[in-house]
């Protein structure tokens, strides 16, 4: 099994640290929720959202230390490097 891509990884991360953030920091679940007519859970979104943006920051955190990895692994050596 291939270890996931570290673009994908770092492109799902950013997306979701972003929704998460949106949703946490500013009122459009809320309104949303109102619209739709289920503004009584609104009390229960920081258990789902401060967690779910923690794990979308470490996912983040871990595909740009992937990311690093890998360009470190597959660069060619400077020429200085050579003995």
């Amino acid at each position: 099994m291939n270890p996931p891509n570290p673009d994908i990884l770092l492109r799902v991360g950013v997306i979701g640290t972003v929704v998460a953030a949106l949703c946490c920091f500013t009122p459009v679940l809320i309104v949303l929720l109102g619209v739709v007519g289920l503004s009584a859970i609104s009390g229960y979104l920081d258990y789902v959202l401060l967690p779910a943006l923690a794990l979308f920051l470490g996912l983040t955190i871990y595909a740009v230390w992937r990311r690093r990895q890998a360009e470190e692994c597959c660069t060619p050596a400077h020429k200085g490097d050579e003995s």
